[in-house]
């Protein structure tokens, strides 16, 4: 048996599904669709960009001139604080549920042409605060705040702008129940949460390792869905983006910096994706015991064989399951084996 050669399914524990993996598959030849590379002339400062600083936005608010991050209401919010409760359901094939929050944006710079691996470390490290600070001050309430970046036009960013959104909603989205159901689960069955014990696994294994430093490491997981999907883990039981010490929220800055790089060499362009953190509940759940948990981030870019071939999860992965074409052993060799200085 062969990884590289022969098919297979791989268990993915996290969220308690599989993925065929059909690495033959990427030999194919492609006449499908081919994307447009990002725009290379993307301007600094542009004040028709609802971002940038002392531009309008849609609601008529002005910027400020800000010079590091900017934190505001997103205009048009798919949560709101005071959105009424639906009647009661008269059959249980109909059910409803009250689904309040906040919306938050977050400018990463003030500059429209910088992407978070062409920022300085101290530029990075002012990111990581902001979204500690926003997790702290929105799970004082709300039982799930997730923070995530859609990078690029193939994954839905309408904005070149650096940014990313804050959701803080009243309920545990579907992710979020899951993993809590399986972290829950592994931690009473092996006594250790399980990513604490993956990450240590993956550290001694290194075939999926991309990078690695005292206190974090980002790996391909093994039951990656995307092809260059990747996991980014700390090396200690931390619960939350809130609880990092000092020290770890410089060495995040540099991992990050390290494997977004690497992302934006693998192809000589900037890497379109989407990523977010998962932490332990917030709000009700603070009082609770949440060891289970252990904070993470995921990566999901689209791209499969160059700049302008994505992968698309359609047909069999949409109507049977994830499906992959080339093993997260090739992708984290790929990736490992890129130099860490920026292609431009």
């Amino acid at each position: 048996f062969l990884p590289a050669e022969h098919q297979h399914a791989r268990y993915n524990p996290l969220r308690d599904d599989w993925v065929l993996v059909s690495a033959h598959r990427v030999k194919r030849p492609w006449q499908g669709q081919l994307e447009k590379p990002p725009p290379e002339d993307v301007p600094r400062w542009d004040p028709h960009n609802p971002l940038c600083p002392g531009a309008t936005r849609a609601n008529g608010e002005v910027n400020p001139q800000y010079e590091g991050t900017f934190v505001f209401p997103n205009d048009f919010p798919a949560l709101q604080p005071d959105a009424p409760e639906p009647g009661d359901s008269d059959h249980p094939l109909f059910r409803a549920a009250a689904a309040r929050g906040v919306c938050k944006v977050m400018c990463f710079h003030p500059w429209s042409d910088l992407t978070l691996p062409l920022m300085s470390l101290a530029e990075i490290r002012a990111v990581i605060d902001a979204w500690a600070e926003l997790a702290a001050e929105l799970g004082a309430s709300y039982p799930w705040v997730q923070i995530f970046e859609n990078k690029g036009a193939m994954m839905g960013c309408s904005n070149p702008h650096p940014h990313c959104q804050v959701w803080a909603s009243s309920f545990l989205p579907n992710e979020a129940r899951l993993e809590d159901r399986t972290q829950r689960q592994h931690l009473s069955q092996h006594g250790v949460p399980m990513l604490l014990e993956y990450a240590e696994q993956e550290a001694r294994r290194k075939e999926r390792l991309v990078v690695e430093n005292a206190d974090w490491l980002v790996v391909v997981p093994y039951w990656a869905t995307w092809p260059y999907q990747t996991l980014l883990l700390p090396r200690r039981h931390v619960c939350r983006l809130q609880d990092l010490r000092d020290s770890e929220r410089d060495s995040l800055a540099s991992i990050m910096q390290r494997l977004l790089i690497k992302y934006d060499n693998l192809f000589e362009v900037s890497f379109p994706y989407s990523m977010g953190w998962h932490g332990a509940p917030t709000g009700p759940y603070l009082e609770e015991d949440c060891g289970h948990w252990q904070l993470h981030a995921h990566y999901y870019p689209p791209l499969l064989r160059s700049a302008t071939v994505r992968k698309f999860m359609v047909g069999y992965e949409m109507l049977a399951q994830a499906q992959r074409d080339l093993t997260p052993e090739q992708a984290a060799e790929r990736l490992r084996s890129l130099p860490e200085v920026h292609y431009k």
